[in-house]
């Protein structure tokens, strides 16, 4: 089995237990036996069960990663458009994510611990190219905004926590008069139309 293969497979057995399975409960060998692989074979390619957890997170969130990675660059879009379709690619991962890990088995410490590394990584990953999106609307006269890096966290950090929805529960309508919130204040901050930033909205 080609090495790619054997890491997929371990990634899918993670994810396979955690259907039925606490996470707390769940051995490297039990993710070995389920992948079909020898328990050494794992630790060629993860130090610990939490880094095949990580590792899991990411690959869950690649697609949305790579579209925006891909938009920031794309200059002759509107950057209001390419944050939406950022968002909407967060979106939709994060529902498919978040119903993946839903499960009877799993207590809230448990998902809040999951989620905190869905957070973390989304966050960390997007800040940069969603700053930078902000850099380009800015240098075009789109947007005004001392701080680019600084919009991008407090959206994203907004946007994920509600996204989620598992952290801080709420209901639809709770959800969207904060989201309404959030756009009034940064269409306000950064001097944009009423309207403009309607997207995180949708």
């Amino acid at each position: 089995m080609p090495n790619q293969q054997k890491y997929e497979r371990i990634l899918d057995a993670l994810q396979e237990l955690l259907e039925n399975h606490k996470l707390q409960s769940i051995s490297v060998s039990e993710i070995a036996e389920t992948a079909g692989i020898g328990k050494g074979s794992i630790y060629y390619y993860f130090p610990s069960k939490d880094a095949i957890l990580e590792a899991l997170v990411e690959r869950s969130y690649e697609k949305p990663l790579q579209t925006a990675k891909a938009l920031a660059g794309r200059t002759e879009i509107s950057p209001f458009i390419r944050m939406a379709m950022i968002f909407e690619a967060c979106r939709n991962s994060s529902s498919e994510f978040i119903k993946s890990e839903n499960n009877k088995n799993s207590g809230t410490q448990e998902k809040s611990f999951l989620h905190q590394k869905y957070i973390n990584h989304i966050i960390t990953e997007l800040k940069p190219v969603l700053a930078e999106i902000i850099r380009q609307g800015i240098k075009a006269g789109q947007i005004c905004f001392s701080d680019p890096d600084a919009l991008a966290e407090i959206v994203l950090i907004v946007l994920t926590v509600k996204m989620d929805n598992t952290l801080v529960p709420s209901s639809k309508e709770d959800i969207e008069n904060t989201i309404s919130a959030l756009v009034s204040l940064l269409e306000k901050g950064t001097d944009n139309p009423p309207g403009s930033l309607n997207f995180l909205i949708s």
